[in-house]
C-alpha cells in the first residue's frame, strides 16, 4: 500500500527530490536513535562488568577491581614517544646491582622460560582490562639470569627516548610481573608498546613502560618520567595513589 502521506510522484514528478530529502533526513535521525541506543547498551554492559569484577574478591582480599575505576573489553592508547617496534633492532639490557649483566635480542628472549598468565591491568585515568592473558618472559627470570645482588630494593624500567618508571623489586618481580610481547594471543600493537613492554600489574598501569629497551636493578629509587611530574611514586591502585 503506498504511504498516504507521499506525494503522487508520478503526476508532480518536481516532488521527488524534496521528499527522497526528507526520506534521509527521516533515516539519519532513526539510525542515530539506533546507535545512542547501542551506546547506552554498551555502557550499561559494562558497567554490570564493573560492579561484578568489584564485587570479587582477589586472593590477598582486596577487591579486583580498585575503587575509581572502570572495566574496558581493550587497552586503550595512552600515548607516549614510540620505539621502532621493529623485532630486527630489539635489543634489552639488564644491568644495575647484577652479578652477571647481559644483553638480549628478541629472538633470545623467547628461548628464555615464557609465562602466560591472566592479569589485570589498571590505568591511572580510571579504566580497567580485567583477565588479560599476557605471554612474556618473567621479570624474576631475568633477575636470577642476571644475578641480582642482595641490596638491590628498585627496579627501574628503561624505555624508547630516555622514558623511565621505577617499581620497588617486590612488585616488579612479583608472579605476573613480566617483560610481555602478548596479549590475548595477538602480539602487541606499536601502540601499545611493540615489541615488548613491561607488565608490572599490582601497580598503575604507566608503570608497565611501552617500547621497553632495558632493566636496571637498584639501591636508591630513581624517580621516573611521571613521577617527576606529579604522578605518584608507588602507584598502588587498591590505594587511589595517582598522584603525588
Amino acid at each position: 500500500m503506498r504511504d498516504p502521506r507521499r506525494p503522487d510522484l508520478d503526476r508532480y514528478p518536481e516532488l521527488k527530490t524534496a521528499w527522497d530529502r526528507r526520506q534521509f533526513v527521516k533515516s539519519a535521525a532513526a539510525g542515530a536513535a539506533f546507535m545512542a541506543l547501542g551506546g547506552a547498551l554498551v555502557r550499561i554492559a559494562a558497567d554490570d562488568l564493573s560492579r561484578q569484577a568489584r564485587a570479587e574478591k582477589r586472593s590477598d582480599g582486596r577487591v579486583r577491581l580498585p575503587p575509581g575505576q572502570r572495566m574496558l573489553d581493550a587497552l586503550r592508547p595512552m600515548g607516549g614517544a614510540e620505539g621502532d617496534g621493529d623485532v630486527r633492532t630489539f635489543r634489552l639490557r639488564v644491568h644495575g646491582l647484577v652479578k652477571s649483566p647481559f644483553e638480549i635480542d628478541y629472538a633470545g628472549l623467547l628461548k628464555l622460560p615464557q609465562v602466560e598468565k591472566q592479569a589485570d591491568v589498571h590505568c591511572v585515568t580510571g579504566w580497567s582490562l580485567i583477565g588479560g592473558l599476557w605471554k612474556g618472559v618473567p621479570i624474576a627470570t631475568l633477575a636470577e639470569k642476571a644475578g641480582v645482588k642482595s641490596e638491590a630494593r628498585f627496579v627501574i624500567f628503561e624505555a624508547a627516548h630516555g622514558y623511565t618508571a621505577n617499581a620497588p623489586l617486590k612488585e616488579a618481580t612479583a608472579d605476573a610481573a613480566m617483560v610481555t610481547y602478548r596479549l590475548n594471543g595477538k602480539p602487541l600493537a606499536l601502540e601499545h608498546g611493540a615489541p615488548v613492554r613491561g607488565l608490572v600489574p599490582e601497580l598503575y598501569f604507566w608503570k608497565s613502560a611501552k617500547w621497553l629497551t632495558g632493566i636496571k636493578f637498584v639501591r636508591l629509587d630513581e624517580p621516573g618520567y611521571w613521577e617527576v611530574r606529579g604522578y605518584n611514586n608507588h602507584a598502588d591502585p587498591w590505594k587511589e595513589e595517582r598522584y603525588a
